[in-house]
């Protein structure tokens, strides 16, 4: 298949690196000339514009920051005119149900098919192939999708209608971040007690205290190898997209009559973590806040 990528950040690139290794014909997009060099030097194709990368695509996949954007590539650029005209879209981004319902519906208008297919698995999971898919969208179109969202992910959940993909990534990423937060509070105390990393790690990874975060994400830098932890934070899932998930996550439980004070705290946390500069690394720097690498002033006064 012809395929246009937008995105060729930590998570679109080697997404699309592996549809490329399959012998599709990637034609990447990306505003910055590193992520683009990265592309070519990955063995993609690249274009200047969306358009021009989507002639004649039998499919378009957008992996990008926020919903503006996705909106932007998808309805203001020229792509779909230029698309196939029965081109698959896949938009792997997160954004909100509601985006995702209006711009499938504009994609639809045009007689195109849409997916709202968001991803969780990380940037380890991006570059093994080992992504989990929350899709929406009707059950033809991801059947149409399922033989590329196989060269990306290990895992394929269809969540219903056009939008359910997005809200099942954001109660995901919901549970992520505050599971985060528990485990960097664990792993300072833990440290502070005299346990070490390694010895949490083996207890609590098979007891209650599990999760996901635990086992692959940990703060602290030695004992699991793919952890930001052990690149400074940087190269991971941004502090300032984790805060923008969880406002999705607000709003939606604002609409909805939800009591969610644990995902606002963790939310005000990163919010501090953006005002000390820090919002380009990864989410689990979180433990910086808890260690008092980042005074507590930066947060309003969290203890």
């Amino acid at each position: 298949m012809k395929i246009c990528w937008i995105g060729l950040g930590n998570m679109g690139l080697p997404m699309a690196a592996h549809l490329h290794t399959a012998g599709h014909d990637v034609i990447g997009v990306d505003l910055s000339p590193d992520a683009r060099d990265a592309a070519v030097a990955a063995g993609l194709r690249t274009a200047d514009s969306a358009a021009t990368a989507a002639d004649g695509a039998d499919a378009v996949i957008t992996m990008l920051p926020k919903g503006a954007h996705v909106r932007a590539a998808l309805l203001e650029s020229g792509t779909l005119d230029a698309a196939d005209a029965d081109a698959l879209v896949l938009d792997c981004s997160t954004i909100s149900a509601t985006e995702a319902r209006e711009v499938g519906a504009a994609v639809a208008a045009t007689g195109r098919r849409f997916l709202d297919a968001p991803v969780s698995g990380g940037t380890a999971g991006a570059q093994n192939a080992a992504l989990t898919f929350m899709v929406g969208g009707a059950s033809a179109d991801l059947d149409a999708a399922r033989p590329l969202l196989e060269l990306m992910g290990a895992r394929i959940f269809h969540a219903g209608e056009t939008g359910a993909g997005q809200s099942a990534k954001m109660v995901n990423n919901m549970m992520l971040a505050m599971n985060m937060q528990s485990t960097c509070e664990a792993a300072v105390l833990a440290e502070r007690l005299g346990i070490t990393p390694q010895t949490v790690i083996d207890i609590a990874g098979v007891s209650t205290g599990d999760s996901w975060a635990l086992r692959n994400y940990y703060p602290v830098a030695g004992p699991v190898a793919s952890a930001p932890s052990n690149r400074d934070f940087t190269g991971g899932f941004s502090v300032a997209l984790m805060r923008k998930d969880l406002g999705l996550a607000l709003d939606a439980a604002a609409a909805h009559g939800v009591d969610t004070a644990a995902t606002a705290e963790v939310a005000r946390r990163l919010e501090g973590l953006i005002a000390d500069g820090r919002g380009s690394l990864d989410f689990s720097s979180l433990i910086h806040l808890v260690d008092g690498t980042v005074p507590a002033a930066s947060v309003g006064g969290a203890r």
